[in-house]
């Protein structure tokens, strides 16, 4: 169900031709209608935004909040591509909003694949009407949906959140160039609440910041990343923090997906600081551990190497004291006042060779806390992004 569990909504997904392998690469999320509902939607601060992205923040601007659908392809981002580019997101739409009887400018864009190659718009936009009628016809099928927007994903990625008279529900992709203000990713959510589009974006805003703006897989911030919440009002009003509350849930549910499934990646770090002066200082300095690519490494190879950590919070920029500095890697301390303490090894060995770490860093400077979600360094994430092909 995911995405389309939510009352009012149908989703499909089909392969169109843009990747070689044949594998599914194209998707639509659509209210059953085809009717444009309140949307909200975050994108990335990367400069280089994307065609799609560019083309989905004029269509929010012109139509207050509003969308019909989201039309996604895989295999091919559209990013560096110009003013073609451009043209060619916006025929994406215009087609679908033709297939679904909507205004195109009530229609959604997400691309996600390799830059800088011209998009093969011909096959996107020769497949789209039979998707569309797929997902109308309630042949819905949010499986393939989710699985359509893959690209090194190994598995889709999906949630449901459902709370006392009212669902949430979403999917989404990514794998690598992770990194906090939003990750390599593509996400739509969905909701049957009735809500305006002013609650709907504050919502989706912290949900976000809270959710996906904490992952960071190799500290590269893509140029498609998008975040995307539909409200079709079908299950009425609902309390504004009952909903921020499924939000966050569902979009923490999905971050917490792609940090499993990062490219190469076996193990799921979450670094902690506590004790910064600030929060913003925490989380600074959390950021830095977490995109170190010497702790990385270490915990690839299991090793509570704390000395990389002292070392990585000493250059993040925040007030720092060696001799403040606590270290706990799953509850066992191996650091106190800036050295090494005895500790229980056996203890420590098994919590680093189990698929979640868990980090502790305290300066010891005030009651600033805050945590980023990372993975290790491998062979595997080499390989993988050696080159386009």
């Amino acid at each position: 169900m995911s995405v389309t569990a939510a009352q009012g909504f149908v989703a499909a997904g089909a392969a169109c031709g843009v990747k070689a392998s044949g594998a599914l690469d194209l998707a639509i999320v659509a209210t059953a209608d085809g009717r444009p509902v309140p949307a909200a939607a975050t994108f990335t601060r990367n400069k280089a935004a994307a065609a799609p992205v560019q083309v989905c923040r004029a269509h929010l601007a012109h139509t207050d909040g509003h969308a019909a659908a989201v039309v996604l392809n895989s295999g091919n981002a559209n990013a560096a591509t110009g003013a073609d580019g451009r043209e060619h997101a916006t025929r994406m739409a215009s087609t679908t909003a033709s297939a679904l009887g909507c205004d195109t400018e009530h229609v959604l864009v997400c691309s996600t694949g390799l830059i800088g190659i011209p998009l093969p718009i011909d096959r996107i936009d020769k497949a789209i009407p039979d998707l569309a009628a797929s997902a109308m016809h309630r042949s819905s099928n949010s499986g393939d949906a989710a699985r359509a927007i893959m690209t090194t994903d190994t598995a889709d990625k999906q949630v449901v959140i459902a709370r006392d008279g009212f669902t949430v529900g979403g999917m989404a992709k990514g794998a690598a160039m992770l990194a906090p203000d939003m990750a390599t990713m593509l996400a739509v959510l969905t909701t049957d609440a009735l809500v305006d589009p002013v609650v709907l974006q504050t919502a989706l805003a912290a949900a976000v910041a809270g959710s996906f703006n904490r992952l960071s897989v190799d500290g590269c911030t893509s140029t498609n990343d998008t975040v995307i919440l539909l409200a079709s009002g079908r299950a009425g009003r609902v309390d504004p923090a009952a909903l921020a509350d499924a939000v966050f849930d569902a979009c923490l549910s999905l971050a917490k997906q792609m940090a499993a499934d990062a490219e190469g990646a076996t193990k799921v770090v979450t670094v902690t600081v506590e004790g910064a002066r600030t929060n913003d200082e925490a989380r600074q300095a959390a950021r830095k551990v977490a995109e170190s690519q010497l702790t990385k490494c270490s915990w690839y190879g299991q090793d509570p190497y704390w000395g990389r950590v002292a070392s990585d919070l000493g250059t993040a920029g925040v007030e720092f004291d060696i001799d403040r500095l606590s270290v706990r890697y799953g509850g066992v301390e191996v650091c106190r006042g800036g050295v090494a303490v005895a500790h229980d090894e056996a203890a420590l060995a098994s919590h680093m060779a189990g698929r979640a770490i868990e980090l502790t860093a305290d300066l010891g400077l005030g009651t600033g806390v805050d945590w980023i979600l990372t993975n290790d360094l491998t062979h595997a994430y080499v390989d993988e992004n050696m080159g386009t092909s």
